[in-house]
C-alpha cells in the first residue's frame, strides 16, 4: 500500500513586487501551517519521503511542517519541477517516486492539488485551500501504477 500526503502552500503575499515564485508567507499563511502540522501530528507515519516545490512559499511552508513534525529541514527534497500548476505534471511526478518509499508527503500548489485529490480520490473536494492536508492510500505496490485511491484525510485551516 502506497501512501501520499498532499499539503498545498499556506497563505502566500502578493503586496511585494516579487516574481510569482519568490513570493513568501504572510503572517497568517505562517500561522496557519503552525495550526495543519501540529493538527496531523497523529496521521503522519513514522518514515516517510518528503518532496517540496522549491517556490518560497512552498519551501517554507515545508521548513514548518518538518519543525512541528520533528524531521530534519535538510531531509526535504526541493524540486523545481513540482513548481506546477498542472495535475498531470504532478501526477507524473508522484509516479516517479521510488518504490521502496511507501509514504510521501509532497508540498504544491494550486490547481494541480486540488486537480490531482479528485482525480485519485474518492471524496470530491471544491478548492484544496492554502495549508489544506489531504491523504490518499493506494492498494499498489509501485508509485508507477497508483489508480483511484481512497481519501483517508482532509485537514484545512478553518477545522481546526
Amino acid at each position: 500500500m502506497k501512501q501520499l500526503f498532499l499539503i498545498r502552500h499556506a497563505k502566500s503575499s502578493w503586496t511585494a513586487p516579487l516574481n510569482d515564485f519568490d513570493r513568501p508567507l504572510t503572517n497568517r499563511g505562517i500561522q496557519d501551517a503552525h495550526v495543519i502540522s501540529s493538527g496531523i501530528k497523529n496521521i503522519i507515519p513514522k518514515s516517510f519521503l518528503v518532496w517540496s516545490s522549491a517556490a518560497k512559499r512552498a519551501a517554507e511552508t515545508a521548513t514548518i511542517f518538518a519543525q512541528n513534525l520533528s524531521f530534519p529541514i535538510d531531509s526535504i527534497e526541493f524540486k523545481n519541477e513540482l513548481y506546477t500548476f498542472d495535475h498531470r505534471k504532478l501526477e507524473e511526478i508522484i509516479k516517479s517516486c521510488p518504490n521502496h518509499c511507501n509514504h510521501l508527503i509532497v508540498f504544491g500548489h494550486n490547481e494541480a492539488i486540488t486537480n490531482f485529490v479528485n482525480k485519485f480520490g474518492n471524496t470530491f473536494i471544491d478548492n484544496v485551500p492554502t495549508a489544506g492536508f489531504v491523504q490518499l492510500s493506494f492498494e499498489t505496490v509501485n508509485w508507477s501504477d497508483i489508480s483511484k485511491g481512497k481519501t483517508n484525510n482532509i485537514v484545512f485551516p478553518k477545522d481546526l
